[in-house]
């Protein structure tokens, strides 16, 4: 088969260039890498399709054209969408309408055939999934990977605020795209249970699908990428990341400290990923603070908590906050930050610290899915957990406990939590043996390829057996992007508010 992937925001290139740097650089894009990447090892021919950016500031992203080393039948191609210059997800939707969609089709004409089926990721892709479908009839799947009336309940926004915040984020138009993808796509793919029926259930989406279909939705969750992340892997520069991790702890800690476990919390510094939470946590807990070390691993942050060089506006907030607690209960040289870039690079330091016992935390205050902690977990780290979102269902299943949850609200839970797992070696070792288990049972890349492609083989064999039975009407402003035909805040406050 021809599959191609609609992905118009970050970008793709080999080196995995800003990831974990940029907002729009985030999990999603590993998700299509990894998926794309093992069906193109099951022999199928896969296009990532992406914006092209032709920016001295972007360099990365210029060629038309671009591939993973020694991965076959997958290609990156890069398609025209407005100007020239990089620009957020926010600010994409008119130039998908106008440039990037039909760049799409322009493109497969001049090639000679148009693929057999797209997938649709995140709310642009998925718009653009519509209006392919709506020109040529080819289907295609939504992967939402987050909802935006999700993301306005979490920003509490309200009737008082809702101009100004749909002015930042697009609300408007994003909620209309996601309602057209979920009604108009062929099968809709989830992460979890969870997410089909509380996410797409919002009453935002009222009206575009029904969640108890179970011929419109199919869980699917995505994998970890054991070449990497497997306690038993190694990249290239295993021992320089070990001897890098060993100079940012000799830097950091104490000296009879440095020898301790840790407890691990590596993820972007932002307000929704709770550090506060943990380190108000550990601060709590003298019998933490008596067994093992915090760090915090960032994206790009050498020294954050000291330095706010590199920080956006957001991050510095929360690292202000964090050096509060850490000044208020003299918890210097206890606690470490510094930055590592690239997965490789994570999944070194990840069996480094395993070696000492140490353990994964993820305390944000919800997490859609929670990629992280399963790479953490085929690291060969034990990990304590969010219970709120994905992980509830990725980490228990049938009474069985394959990591730690805790209410991310409650500092001493989370104290409890991992104290659970570094006072007691036995107990330890029987979740970093679970968790890695569970990874290897449960959450391959080449487990999810082999599930999106019976979904999408379905798809192609009985078109008529997904299809909603009724479409939803395409918005104006997705037909012709002008002022006047914009998402209006009074729609948005009707199908957000009513």
């Amino acid at each position: 088969m021809h599959l191609a992937f609609l992905n118009p925001q970050g970008n793709f290139d080999p080196a995995d260039s800003y990831w974990t740097q940029h907002p729009d650089f985030g999990g999603q894009l590993v998700y299509v890498k990894q998926l794309a990447q093992a069906m193109g090892a099951e022999g199928h021919r896969v296009d990532i399709l992406t914006r092209r950016v032709l920016d001295p500031e972007w360099p990365e992203f210029a060629a038309p054209f671009d591939a993973y080393t020694g991965i076959p039948n997958v290609r990156i191609v890069r398609l025209r969408a407005g100007p020239d210059h990089f620009l957020r997800k926010e600010d994409l939707w008119p130039h998908l309408v106008r440039d990037w969609a039909p760049n799409i089709l322009a493109f497969y004409r001049h090639e000679g055939r148009l693929p057999d089926v797209f997938t649709g990721h995140y709310a642009d892709g998925g718009l653009c999934g519509v209006l392919i479908e709506a020109e040529t009839g080819v289907p295609f799947t939504f992967t939402a990977h987050s909802l935006g009336a999700q993301k306005m309940d979490k920003l509490d926004v309200t009737r008082e605020n809702l101009a100004e915040m749909d002015a930042r984020y697009h609300f408007g138009r994003r909620i209309i795209a996601e309602r057209l993808s979920m009604n108009r796509s062929a099968v809709n793919i989830t992460s979890t249970h969870l997410e089909r029926f509380e996410q797409y259930a919002h009453p935002a989406y009222r009206g575009a699908v029904d969640v108890a279909d179970d011929r419109r939705f199919a869980v699917t969750p995505p994998g970890v990428a054991l070449s990497i992340f497997d306690a038993e892997a190694r990249s290239e520069d295993e021992e320089a990341i070990h001897r890098y991790v060993a100079q940012r702890l000799a830097r950091d800690l104490e000296g009879d400290r440095r020898g301790l476990p840790a407890i691990v919390a590596s993820s972007r510094i932002d307000p929704k990923k709770n550090h506060l939470g943990l380190v108000r946590a550990f601060a709590q807990s003298q019998v933490l603070q008596e067994r093992a070390n915090l760090v915090l691993i960032t994206g790009a942050l050498d020294d954050p908590l000291r330095q706010d060089t590199g920080a956006t506006p957001a991050e510095r907030e929360v690292l202000a906050q964090v050096r509060e607690v850490v000044a208020a209960h003299d918890l210097w040289g206890k606690v470490s930050g510094f930055a590592l870039e690239g997965q490789p690079a994570l999944a070194a330091a990840y069996r480094f610290l395993a070696r000492r016992g140490s353990v994964f935390a993820l305390t944000a205050h919800y997490e859609p899915f929670g990629l992280a902690p399963l790479e953490a977990a085929a690291a060969g780290l034990p990990v304590v957990v969010t219970r709120n979102g994905g992980p509830s269902e990725s980490l228990r299943e049938g009474g069985v406990e394959y990591g730690v949850l805790v209410d991310p609200a409650d500092p001493a839970d989370i104290a409890r939590g991992l104290e659970r797992l570094l006072t007691d070696r036995t107990t330890w070792a029987e979740f970093a043996r679970r968790g890695r288990q569970r990874v290897l049972a449960r959450y391959t890349w080449e487990r999810t390829a082999e599930e999106y492609l019976a979904i999408i083989k379905e798809i192609l064999l009985r078109p008529e057996a997904r299809r909603s039975s009724s479409h939803l009407p395409i918005h104006p402003y997705f037909r012709d992007p002008r002022p006047e035909t914009d998402v209006s805040l009074a729609e948005l406050e009707h199908l957000y508010y009513d």
